[in-house]
């Protein structure tokens, strides 16, 4: 297999019925028993499952459908649980424990709980539990919602800096022209870029289960390799798709990253005004210069301006020299209350803590 990565699996409606009008069990035993190998080879696993309105569907007995949007949230409020009782029932199988997240675009849009959500996701993965993402259909309408789940797992993949986006589909990834209608069609085993030209190749809506097509698997290629992501568009009814692909199979479409996460996330925070600013000692000024360490509460002096957690801050050396800018990890407030002291007081002053760090040397930038 590759080197130890974390990776983003996103897996449609499709792929978890096999087709037909039920989440099929034996797809979901395979998938999940490919998870498990991919974890215990030392990759971490990051599961974006669309699947709750066909499971609130089959749960009630298939009723007809009129498609409104009051019905599928219905039917997403009385799938998300049966869903995710699936899930938790093979994942055990496997000695994986599960946890549901469910988003929505404001998780994404607000900073503060897009810090809170990646802290989540974290934790999860740092114990070792397989969180299983999807939007939260039942509630989100207009602009909370994020719309279909190709482009949430794009989201989620910039969220939780994944190594790898892998979108399972039913389709064996992007042909040079439908295959359905064109015999001679071929598959595209490699997208260097998203172009016109690609983009041109997408075709139409997927199957009447789920809400994505070949469009939509693009879009989030593109949102993805923008920040530095990889993606591969691959099929779901393969055996063993997930560890095929990451033992370095060519299974599929892969779209290429355009340079690396650390510089499109160096260009966002670059990109964002400052709403404040932290003037550091001279040990601490020295570690972000020469080092480019994390910055430690211990080696601020003065906080100026109001600003949120997740804010863009400037980051000042004693003499009054902008040295770095980075994405504070704690309010203004709490870093007044916190500068000079040492990391293992912060819980004991605030009474929480989101970290030993003021800013992590991953959100800062050096000037």
């Amino acid at each position: 297999m590759l080197g130890r990565m974390r990776v983003v699996l996103k897996l449609g409606t499709s792929v978890l019925t096999a087709g037909t009008d039920r989440l099929h069990r034996p797809r979901l035993v395979d998938l999940l028993r490919g998870m498990a190998a991919v974890r215990a080879a030392g990759h971490e696993v990051v599961l974006v499952s669309s699947g709750a309105v066909n499971a609130g569907w089959e749960t009630l007995g298939f009723p007809p459908r009129d498609r409104t949007l009051a019905e599928k949230q219905l039917l997403a409020a009385v799938g998300q649980g049966r869903l995710m009782h699936l899930y938790a029932t093979i994942a055990e199988l496997y000695g994986l424990n599960v946890a549901q997240v469910l988003l929505t675009a404001d998780d994404f849009r607000d900073r503060t709980r897009y810090l809170n959500a990646r802290t989540t996701l974290d934790s999860c993965l740092l114990r070792g539990v397989l969180p299983i993402i999807n939007e939260n259909d039942a509630v989100a309408t207009g602009q909370l919602r994020v719309g279909d789940n190709d482009t949430l797992s794009a989201f989620v993949a910039n969220l939780t800096e994944a190594d790898l986006l892998v979108i399972l589909t039913d389709a064996a990834g992007l042909y040079t022209a439908d295959p359905r209608t064109h015999p001679d069609a071929t598959l595209i085993p490699v997208v260097e870029r998203v172009t016109p030209e690609i983009w041109a190749l997408a075709g139409g809506a997927g199957s009447h289960r789920g809400t994505g097509g070949m469009h939509t698997k693009i879009q989030a290629a593109e949102i993805a390799t923008r920040a530095g992501t990889p993606v591969v568009v691959a099929p779901g009814d393969v055996a063993d798709a997930l560890p095929r692909i990451l033992a370095g199979e060519s299974l599929g479409t892969r779209f290429l990253a355009h340079g690396t996460r650390l510089e499109a996330r160096k260009r966002w925070i670059l990109a964002e005004i400052a709403a404040g600013s932290i003037m550091l000692d001279e040990g601490a000024a020295k570690a972000v210069v020469e080092r480019g360490g994390s910055l430690l509460p211990a080696g601020i002096r003065q906080v100026e301006g109001e600003f949120e957690r997740g804010h863009t801050i400037r980051i000042i050396a004693p003499e009054g020299r902008e040295i770095a800018r980075g994405l504070s990890r704690y309010h203004s407030s709490d870093l007044r209350r916190i500068q000079g002291h040492h990391s293992r007081e912060i819980e004991g002053v605030l009474g929480y803590t989101f970290g030993p760090e003021a800013v992590h040397r991953d959100d800062l930038v050096r000037l």
